[in-house]
């Protein structure tokens, strides 16, 4: 693998620290220590801004603003939505012996940063020194809540440590917000208030029309400033030697779909509501929400990597927690999830395939929640499956409203991963939490439609008479306009086939629910042996050793050497040209892998050597999935070495930076698959045999690996030694799982199995 790590933080095994502070590594440090709680996001920006690089980022989930395009070929969008940045909450002034706080211009010290994960808590501190020789101790302390989503926290304290006098404070809520990329403001403000100790600001996207309310709650007292979309307080801080002064800020954002006068008064209501609730109250709730976390999601490791293993996957953990935690069916995981703007905040097929396993062996309900934002946009999938000339449901490639929002065709028109991802993911949700129901009420018709696409989609080899999918792009994303792509192939046959056992059951099962789907969506019974044709002569070419064709022609690429590219040239989007990119053998992520690990049960372990031997040295990684089902693979074919190289690289990509391109924000698909790198790489889950089964094999460099996940009710915590592995349930009616092959019992007096 020809990328390395960046070290620049500490290790520490639940925090993340910063000590000094490097301006070029500044945009990197601001994703790492980025904030969330589903609704809110905020980047680890300095509150008082400054010269320092800097993208200044608070971000509501669901906020996007519109953007018409020239018109062009029939089934590419004409119009797109992109996220953009909202109302800033941390807009802070502080100016002392007539200097203005700026840690790009100002003189200071013992400068200290700490992302917390048992708080969910930022913390900056520094000592300023002006140019009159007098030092102030300034520590900054932020959160959201995870306890109620309109809600965030701000506390500044003041130390004067060699005199006393008095600071000027200015702190309040603006609308004043550019879109980085764009250098635009979308928001018009309808709405201002300002009093001695709050400030509200209502503001409307310029042509999406989205109403949100920001307002905050000072501790001080101060004199109210406006300006067209700025709503602040301007106070006079007595500062006395040796004391600290602390001024809490409490924040309300709204974004409910309520506009006018009706969303001001909520917004009103809801800041009178955190009158009656302290800052240190909220961060006492807090402690409590993360430690309920953390007593399912915790990752235990104990090794000699001096814990860069240990803080690494717990900041994954922290993070997937933070991103989404099921709190709206309008919401979905964007590849940047709330740290950043590139991928315009959009979400892709990355969501079923490698972030819903973190999040339905840790948070069930996250996962149905998930699901139901796809059920809930299917309406939009009907339409762009009309768009290109197919029938049922194609799920889009980049979305934030359930609309396609990827104006590239090769993109756009060319992938079909997100609706077989969603099949999968609605397969694979049945499987780990048996809730039938849901396939009833909602995975069913979304199984349908997307079958329909999916058949409509498919065609026929003449020479062979196979059914396969052409002028299609895979995961691979390095060769566009293929045929018989195997992972399309192979997904799409999994998929139809499902849909067609889900319907069949339904009819002999729950007659009444299958007559009203079929009035419903107008299913005619020849549809569905339609579908399982298609899915048992679709074409997945396969040599007699057991090597799969990425895709036709594949094998007659020309061979590129991937470990001579120079570092300085990733990422390759940035540095080689567009066509230069699909003229080789070199894959991006893995194609014909990612389906040998998704549908692991399906094929042998020699398949999967055989696959992974010839596909990891043409993989370049230049996709944050990458490296983690390498991880997984290379852990099962007992190449240990290989699978914690990649589970390093997994793990702390955006903490060491190993693309180079943390500054744009966390890489949300890799910290997922960071935890789900834990679970199927070193301990050998597997969940998609019709049962639960574990194959543990513990690094050499590790002592003790503990974690514990959720099986259709149940809690079960696994301990592995190098010895041996115990197995618990803490939760639930006992149940039985396949550990190395051998089928045992697990029960809460605990399960010890020998390791192997």
């Amino acid at each position: 693998m020809a990328k390395i790590a960046d070290k620049y933080f500490s290790a520490d095994p639940w925090k993340v620290i910063e000590r000094g502070f490097n301006p070029a590594y500044s945009r990197v440090s601001e994703s790492v220590f980025s904030l969330s709680n589903e609704n809110l996001g905020v980047r680890g920006f300095f509150d008082e801004g400054g010269t320092a690089d800097s993208l200044r980022g608070c971000y509501v989930n669901g906020v996007y603003e519109l953007e018409d395009l020239p018109k062009s070929y029939c089934g590419i969008i004409d119009k797109r939505h992109f996220m953009i940045p909202s109302a800033d909450w941390l807009m802070t002034g502080i100016t002392l012996d007539g200097e203005t706080l700026d840690l790009g211009s100002v003189c200071f010290d013992e400068f200290v940063r700490e992302l917390d994960m048992r708080t969910g808590t930022l913390s900056r501190q520094f000592v300023w020194q002006t140019k009159s020789g007098k030092k102030l101790r300034l520590t900054f302390l932020r959160f959201t809540d995870m306890l109620h989503g309109d809600r965030a926290y701000q506390r500044i304290t003041l130390e004067p440590l060699n005199f006393s006098g008095t600071a000027e404070l200015t702190s309040g809520i603006t609308f004043d917000v550019k879109h980085e990329g764009r250098g635009v403001c979308y928001w018009h403000s309808l709405r201002l208030a300002a009093d001695k100790q709050s400030c509200a600001v209502q503001a409307r996207t310029l042509a999406s029309g989205q109403e949100v309310f920001a307002a905050a709650l000072l501790s001080v007292s101060g004199d109210p400033v406006q300006d067209e979309k700025t709503a602040a307080l301007r106070a006079e801080l007595p500062l006395v030697k040796g004391t600290p002064l602390h001024i809490d800020k409490r924040v309300v954002i709204l974004f409910n779909g309520l506009e006018g006068d009706a969303l001001w008064q909520a917004g009103q209501s809801a800041l009178r509501g955190t009158e009656r609730v302290s800052l240190g109250a909220a961060l006492a709730a807090q402690k409590v929400y993360w430690a309920e976390h953390w007593r399912i999601s915790d990752v235990r490791i104990e090794d000699e990597s001096g814990g860069e293993d240990q803080q690494g996957i717990r900041f994954c953990s922290f993070q997937m927690a933070q991103t989404y935690n099921g709190g709206s069916v309008r919401h979905n995981i964007g590849a940047k999830g709330l740290t950043g703007e590139a991928y315009n905040g959009h979400a892709f097929w990355d969501t079923e395939t490698c972030c819903m396993p973190f999040y339905l062996f840790t948070n069930p309900r996250a996962a149905k929640m998930l699901l139901m934002f796809r059920f809930n946009t299917l309406p939009q999938a009907l339409k762009r499956a009309k768009m290109l000339d197919c029938e049922g449901a194609c799920y889009p490639v980049a979305t934030l409203n359930g609309d396609e929002a990827c104006d590239l065709w090769q993109h756009a028109s060319l992938q079909l991963q997100p609706s077989t991802a969603v099949a999968y993911g609605i397969w694979h949700y049945a499987l780990v939490t048996g809730d039938q129901v849901f396939i009833r009420e909602y995975g069913a018709e979304m199984l349908l439609q997307i079958a329909r696409f999916l058949r409509s989609r498919a065609a026929q080899n003449p020479q062979t008479g196979e059914y396969g999918y052409f002028g299609v792009m895979g995961p691979d994303e390095f060769h566009m306009m293929v045929h018989d792509n195997a992972y399309t192939n192979y997904m799409g046959k999994r998929a139809l086939a499902y849909a067609a056992d889900v319907i069949e059951a339904l009819k002999s099962e729950a007659p009444a629910v299958y007559a009203a789907l079929r009035k419903k969506t107008g299913l005619k019974e020849e549809e569905v042996s339609g579908w399982r044709n298609v899915s048992e002569h679709m074409a997945l070419p396969m040599m007699e050793d057991g090597l799969i064709e990425q895709h036709d022609g594949y094998f007659k690429l020309p061979h590129i050497d991937i470990h001579a590219i120079p570092v300085s040239e990733f990422p390759l989007y940035n540095h080689w040209s567009y066509d230069r990119i699909y003229r080789t053998d070199m894959i991006k992520q893995p194609d014909v892998l990612m389906f040998l690990y998704l549908y692991s049960a399906s094929f042998s372990t020699e398949v999967k050597r055989k696959n992974y031997e010839f596909y990891e040295p043409r993989t370049i990684h230049e996709s944050s999935l990458s490296p983690s089902i390498h991880s997984i693979l290379a852990a099962e074919l007992g190449r240990m070495d290989e699978a914690c190289k990649f589970f390093g690289f997994a793990t702390r990509l955006d903490l060491d930076n190993y693309n180079r391109n943390t500054r744009e924000g966390l890489h949300t698909t890799s910290i997922a698959m960071a935890w789900v790198n834990i679970v199927y790489g070193f301990a050998g889950l597997r969940s998609d045999g019709g049962g639960l089964s574990f194959a543990p094999r513990l690094p050499s460099h590790w002592s003790r690996l503990g974690f514990s996940l959720t099986w259709q009710g149940r809690i079960i915590e696994v301990e592995m030694e190098r010895e041996q592995t115990r197995f618990t349930l803490k939760q639930g009616e006992p149940m039985d799982a396949l550990i190395y092959g051998i089928r045992r019992e697990i029960g809460t007096e605990g399960l010890t199995v020998p390791a192997l």
